[in-house]
């Protein structure tokens, strides 16, 4: 089969003759029909970070994890071959034409569905659950969300169907706000043109926001949501870190009592069936950030397209079609 491999910072090629994996008992084979990329992928395609030291080339599909197929051999009870379905491999090399997983990461998608691709948005969607499961309700809340690309947005969509009074939306990449607004931001902040501070203070006629979250993976997105903030209002820091450590403004979060609520992508398995059940019933809006999707012989530019979203008009949850 197929895979992707990471040859050097910037340098992706497609390996032909890579093993397909068998199996074990409780586990299904899936041959996946879409890839997504993730934000996260990002600092190890750059060797930004943390990863500036990885060991190159890396393994073969490395840290792909948002995979949609159907199941071709299965060793789980109840699990079916045929069966569409939402799969994390049981490696995190998920950037390969089929992939072994175990029961806790899967979902079905549903049997009508023509076309799995939509279901993508259900992993990272899953995450946000998670995020959102760890703190408060939100109900007639005030809520700023830092960063607008696929998380972002997810962020900013399952705020306000749950209750929030206000979303503002903040982004340098200006083109994306437009997706903001689509997806039930109250307001929006370029902050390639703003402020951020200054506008969420006259947006909320000075009273800051009570829950404000950080999905774009920055030390200075970080800091911009921590000032957002109300005294005792809640911090999520969600983007994962591209360096072990960081500067923060501590006195600051210590002066106004901030409460700091993190959540990893690690534990979202257990929310992949719901974010599948929620995409199937109302998230039809929302799927139409799977764009582009591109063909398997084009993962070099995917990968180019993602890392570059200011000169990619257009380009936000980016997929492979296999």
């Amino acid at each position: 089969m197929r895979g992707i491999l990471f040859e050097a910072p910037r340098r992706i090629r497609l390996v032909e003759d890579v093993a397909v994996p068998v199996p074990a008992d409780g586990e299904v084979l899936v041959h996946c029909t879409h890839v997504g990329l993730c934000g996260s992928n990002v600092p190890q395609y750059t060797a930004e970070g943390r990863w500036a030291k990885s060991t190159w080339p890396g393994p073969v599909g490395w840290s792909g994890h948002e995979n949609v197929g159907f199941i071709v051999q299965s060793r789980l009870p109840g699990w079916p071959e045929g069966t569409p379905v939402l799969a994390q491999s049981r490696d995190h090399h998920g950037y390969v034409e089929s992939i072994v997983a175990q029961r806790q990461s899967l979902a079905r998608l549903p049997e009508e569905a023509s076309d799995l691709a939509p279901y993508i948005v259900a992993q990272p969607l899953a995450t946000v659950l998670r995020a959102l499961s760890k703190t408060e309700p939100v109900i007639n809340e005030r809520c700023a969300v830092v960063g607008q690309g696929p998380i972002g947005l997810l962020f900013t969509w399952m705020l306000r169907r749950s209750g929030a009074r206000q979303v503002i939306a903040l982004d340098k990449v200006g083109w994306r706000l437009d997706w903001s607004r689509r997806l039930g931001a109250s307001a929006v902040v370029d902050t390639s043109q703003q402020d951020a501070v200054d506008a969420v203070r006259g947006l909320t006629d000075g009273g800051m926001v009570d829950f404000a979250i950080e999905a774009a993976d920055t030390p200075e997105a970080l800091t911009t949501a921590a000032y957002l903030l109300r005294r005792e209002g809640r911090l999520c820091p969600f983007g994962v870190p591209r360096y072990e450590t960081q500067e923060f403004p501590w006195l600051h979060a210590l002066h106004n009592e901030l409460r700091v609520v993190t959540s990893h992508g690690s534990g979202c398995m257990q929310f992949f069936q719901t974010a599948v059940n929620l995409i199937a019933a109302e998230g039809a809006e929302v799927t139409q950030i799977v764009t582009p999707r591109l063909p398997w012989d084009q993962a070099a530019e995917a990968f180019a397209m993602y890392a570059d979203p200011a000169s990619h008009v257009g380009s936000l949850k980016v997929v492979l079609e296999l």
